[in-house]
């Protein structure tokens, strides 16, 4: 049997050659996290089970975990016209889950890779020093069948706390669905707590929060299931709040690790043109009194947002929430809308000008309007504002940015997912959003689908753009969920993004720009960047060198 220890870069398919080199030794900080892959090969006739051993020094065996790479279907991998940049562009088993390994058993069948996925989760009490790890699998009668080493060193010294603004949007209604569980029922809340732990451990802190039904990914006419947090009561024009609901979701967040609030869209979709989904009580009967039938300039809404605006001003300011909430129009609207736009903005404005309003748009002639004072452009139209100098720039991918620029689909090299880190880094983005956590219904949410057999909501979004996490496959709430390999790696995007920002004090911003670019024929851009995973971990590894020669400084 073969045992080969290989980066975390690596994607491996069973029944494919296996090309990549191993990578035998590595670098980290104390409280980051670090993964490497080993890929075994069986050359036996007939299945196997071996148990797999695990030996490391008592000072870091407890913070070490082992998952087995799972392979899922990829119906749809990309559009017709994707650039070379990707693994296939066929359809087919890709590898993406992360599960736990029962019993630490692993099936091995003949003549095929099965990978395993080593992680390290760092503390800032993890010891630093050198630790050979040694993977090995045995036979039933405890005879070695291969093994593999890893060396890897932990240096003394922590990556700075996250500075970039990241939210990942969070869908309640697909957990609540998914699990056959009641909105804001006590399974609801423990499901939303353990979604949200996740999303905080892989570098989210900033949390979608529905006041309303968000406005988002719905079917013109259709509906998503209801999860609005403020309980709204009509009596006749006068409107009352109820702000239970939402103070326990900020609390729960809080608990979590969230630090900042992002407000649910007040205005539908692609152009601000109607409202969204609102449900009051009126008469002791519960009934939607705004949604696609009620134009978002209509006198209702405007009378509406008057009197629930200032209350959840107060109920903001109450809270300790004025330096942490953002709020949202309208989601990609364009210069079509903007008009629109505006007007709608204009019935925000009154109220709440002291907080930050952000929209994902792309269009430059859009933001020199002033619309958006903070816009979150799509990575393949950025261009013009970094030119610019706009200030406060965030970043947005999704199923549109799918050439030359960096994404996380299931069919891209992982390459092409961690490379955003180091452009976050050189164009100082504020913020960054992907609009997919766990978005596990179809297009326009017209009903679930099953993450384990549809990676593309039926067919819309190239495979992975809607998720990054998969539900406990048993359904169960006592259940973990199932992280993605592509998740993993973009948090290590964003621990390099942290790693230079510290290796920043050391030498200065304009030096530590000039060394990323150092042995490159042109400049790094969104779309232009280094395309194989040895730049990745050796500049990385470069970094983690200058750190460490330069501990006693960092910490005077």
């Amino acid at each position: 049997m073969e045992v080969r220890i290989i980066s975390s870069l690596e994607k491996v398919f069973p029944n494919a050659p296996l090309s990549a080199k191993p990578y035998t030794s590595g670098s980290m900080l104390q409280n980051e996290r670090y993964s490497f892959q080993a890929a075994c090969y069986s050359k036996e006739p007939t299945e196997i089970t071996a148990v797999l051993t695990v030996k490391a020094d008592n000072a870091i065996l407890p913070y070490l975990s082992v998952r087995e790479v799972g392979m899922v279907p990829v119906t749809y991998p990309c559009p017709e016209d994707v650039d070379d940049n990707i693994i296939s562009n066929q359809p087919g088993f890709y590898p993406d889950t992360l599960l736990p390994l029962k019993e630490n058993r692993v099936l091995l069948k003949p003549e095929e890779w099965k990978t395993l996925w080593i992680s390290i989760q760092g503390q800032p009490e993890l010891p630093a020093g050198e630790y050979p790890i040694l993977i090995e699998l045995l036979n039933s009668d405890g005879i070695s069948l291969g093994k593999g080493r890893f060396d890897l060193k932990v240096i003394p010294a922590s990556l700075p706390e996250q500075s970039l603004f990241y939210t990942n949007w969070f869908h309640s209604d697909c957990l609540a669905v998914y699990y056959g569980v009641e909105v804001f029922s006590k399974e609801y809340w423990k499901l939303v707590e353990q979604y949200l732990k996740i999303a905080v451990r892989y570098g989210m802190n900033m949390l979608l929060t529905p006041l309303f039904t968000p406005p988002l990914d719905t079917e013109v006419g259709g509906e998503r299931p209801t999860v609005q947090l403020i309980d709204v009561f009509k009596k006749g024009e006068q409107y009352l709040f109820g702000f239970t609901k939402l103070k326990h979701w900020v609390r729960l967040a809080r608990q979590c690790g969230i630090t900042y609030f992002e407000f649910s869209h007040l205005f539908t979709q692609w152009g601000a043109e109607f409202t969204p989904k609102i449900i009051a009580k009126e008469n002791g009967e519960l009934k939607r009194i705004f949604g696609w039938d009620v134009r978002a300039d209509s006198p209702e809404y405007e009378h509406f947002l008057d009197q629930f605006l200032p209350a959840l001003k107060d109920f903001i300011e109450e809270d300790g929430l004025d330096k942490f909430c953002f709020f949202h129009v309208s989601d990609e609207p364009s210069l079509e809308h903007l008009e629109q736009y505006r007007h709608a903005k204009s019935l925000i404005y009154r109220y709440m000008k002291d907080y930050p309003l952000i929209d994902a748009m792309s269009d430059y002639d859009f933001y020199e309007t002033g619309a958006v004072k903070t816009p979150i452009v799509s990575t393949n139209h950025i261009a013009p504002f970094w030119k610019n100098n706009v200030p406060n720039l965030w970043a947005y991918y999704c199923c549109g940015q799918y050439q030359k620029v960096s994404n996380r689909y299931i069919n891209l090299p992982s390459a092409r997912n961690r490379i955003l880190g180091y452009q976050l880094y050189k164009f100082h983005i504020k913020g960054f959003l992907q609009w997919g956590y766990n978005f596990w219904f179809s297009q326009y949410s017209k009903y679930p689908i099953d993450p384990y057999q549809c990676t593309d909501a039926d067919g819309a979004f190239p495979a992975g753009d809607p998720f990054v996490v998969y539900p406990a496959s048993s359904k169960s709430i006592e259940d973990d969920p199932v992280i993605s390999l592509r998740l993993e790696v973009f948090y290590d995007a964003l621990q390099d993004m942290r790693a230079l920002k510290l290796a920043e004090q050391i030498i200065g911003r304009e030096k530590m720009l000039a060394f990323l670019e150092r042995d490159l024929p042109r400049a790094v851009t969104f779309e232009s960047y280094p395309h194989d995973s040895d730049w990745i971990l050796n500049t990385r590894e470069m970094i983690n060198r200058m750190i460490e020669r330069n501990i006693g400084f960092l910490k005077s």
